[in-house]
């Protein structure tokens, strides 16, 4: 028996919670995967899994176990990338999650130009909206943005750019409905709404004047793109991230307001862009390469700031 492979299979089992997702993934047959683990669990003369037809679930010896293996397991995969990688040449498949529309906007136009610079480095890049898993979907880097509060501590954290949001409209809607001078003001006007959790508490600070506003509007949708089009099209106000609408803003084909206060979802939290991955990967050039290429590239403050 491969224990390292037999591990690895009970890994996989453990964080896709069935033999024939881990099996998939893993690229192996069901029984291949069955059998290491049962190999596993007879060698250690211990059960590790609870077994039924609608469920898998750790054995407190193998929660214990599982929390040692995927240790095990990230130091020899960062060994291995020590060795595989020359210290000057990024090599190897990266694997990139990320937002769709900061990915199709920030990250699209500058691949080409990486690709040139490290072209030993292939780019594997997932676009979601939903909040991709570094583990169960052995991403090597994810970019987040907004605030890290749910964050689990043990991921590595750098900040690529700050993220500050606007309240805007199209001149036309403020020629029609003017413009509001006071976050409260907001209450009477159409607002155009991202769903997210509390997305109808817009909240403001100026020095220390904290508001909170409770908005409404015609139109929600968990797509940031389709909110700024119709907000182009003169329908309502959004509150938007400058790299989503700093373009409209400086072209002049959106109007920012409100700026005197700072819009966050808490006060105390820091918003910004981030690239998280795993202790694993900390000696990974083609991470630190690719992560330097976007602070490089982004700039700071970034561009979209201008």
């Amino acid at each position: 028996m491969d224990q390292f492979a037999a591990m690895r299979a009970f890994v996989k089992v453990v964080e896709t919670g069935g033999f024939s997702e881990a099996a998939r993934q893993l690229e192996l047959a069901v029984s291949s995967v069955t059998r290491q683990v049962n190999s596993l669990e007879t060698m250690l003369n211990t059960q590790l899994l609870n077994r039924s037809t609608r469920s898998i679930t750790l054995t407190p010896q193998g929660r214990n176990y599982y929390n040692r293996a995927v240790r095990i397991l990230q130091d020899v995969e960062e060994a291995n990338l020590c060795v595989m990688e020359r210290e000057d040449t990024p090599r190897g498949l990266l694997k990139v999650g990320m937002p769709v529309a900061f990915g199709r906007l920030h990250i699209a136009p500058i691949i080409s130009t990486f690709l040139t610079q490290y072209p030993e480095v292939k780019l594997d890049l997932r676009l979601s909206d939903g909040l991709s898993n570094l583990v169960e979907e052995e991403l090597d880097i994810v970019i987040r943005i907004g605030n890290l509060d749910r964050s689990h501590p043990n991921l590595i954290v750098r900040k690529l750019a700050s993220h500050s949001r606007v309240v805007c409209a199209s001149p036309n809607y403020f020629q029609q409905h003017g413009k509001p001078q006071h976050p409260n003001d907001l209450a009477h006007h159409n607002c155009l709404l991202f769903a997210y959790t509390d997305y109808n508490i817009w909240r403001f600070q100026r020095d220390t004047e904290v508001c909170e506003v409770k908005v409404s509007g015609t139109l929600v949708a968990n797509n940031s793109e389709i909110l700024r089009q119709v907000c182009l099209d003169g329908a309502g106000l959004i509150l938007m991230p400058t790299w989503l609408i700093g373009e409209d803003i400086r072209a002049r084909r959106l109007q920012a307001v409100l700026t005197d206060f700072q819009v966050s979802p808490h006060a105390e939290t820091d918003m910004g862009i981030y690239a998280l991955y795993l202790p694993n990967r900390r000696y990974s050039l083609r991470v630190k390469t690719f992560i330097d290429f976007l602070i490089q590239q982004f700039g700071n403050p970034p561009y979209w700031e201008a």
